[in-house]
């Protein structure tokens, strides 16, 4: 069974930086690309950082430079290293896979704000 377990989020002040974790399991984790998304209430879901298997990343503009994805294969984690956090970047935060796994995870919230 597929399952997404995210963490790590919290209230920060801008400029602040958090650490997001998410643990994956019932796929072969270690062949899959891994997606960073985000969702504000009532929008869609926007992805925000990928990571292929072989550990190549690509990033949203917005987030470029300030956001690092990185993936632990022998703990079955993909994480997301967030610097330099603006009030723009408060969303509820989900990985997922690519192709996408059902179900989502309850995701982890992220609030910037002083």
């Amino acid at each position: 069974q597929v399952q997404f377990v995210e963490s790590g989020g919290g209230l920060v002040q801008p400029g602040g930086s958090l650490r997001l974790s998410c643990v994956a399991s019932g796929f072969s984790f270690s062949t899959y690309v891994m997606t960073w998304y985000r969702q504000l209430p009532g929008q869609p879901r926007e992805w925000v950082a990928i990571i292929s298997a072989g550990g190549t990343a690509t990033y949203k503009d917005s987030v470029k430079g300030r956001f690092t994805i990185s993936r632990d294969n022998t703990k079955n984690t993909v994480y997301l290293q967030m610097n330099s956090l603006s009030p723009e970047d408060t969303a509820n935060y989900y990985c997922n896979g690519a192709p996408v796994l059902s179900p989502w995870g309850q995701g982890t919230q992220v609030t910037v704000s002083s």
